[in-house]
């Protein structure tokens, strides 16, 4: 299981299925809540995630096709698009330093 050090993210990508919506809205709030930390978050479709990102968070639901496509990535799965505490686990590592699993 790929894993990476909060601190070493510069690029978080909110990869989704159909390109807009919640996961769209999620990416925002991320963008916002990582300003200060200078990390770019991008939205993606799953089949388009950027060989330069450091960490991909995806519904669980897709969490598989992203782990085909970008294997050496950690993938960070989630139920809820808001305020759930796999997405908030990424971002207190982010910010305060701590392993993110993928």
């Amino acid at each position: 299981m790929p894993s990476i050090e909060g601190s070493d993210v510069r690029k978080l990508i909110v990869a989704c299925d159909a390109g807009m919506g919640s996961s769209a809205m999620l990416a925002g709030t991320l963008r916002g809540q990582l300003k200060k930390q200078n990390v770019t978050v991008e939205h993606k479709p799953v089949n388009e995630i950027p060989a330069d990102a450091d960490v991909i968070v995806v519904h669980e639901g897709l969490a598989d096709r992203a782990r085909g496509i970008a294997p050496d990535k950690p993938i960070v799965g989630f139920k809820v698009f808001l305020g759930d505490p796999a997405v908030t686990k990424v971002v207190n590592a982010i910010k305060d330093g701590g392993i993110i699993n993928g």
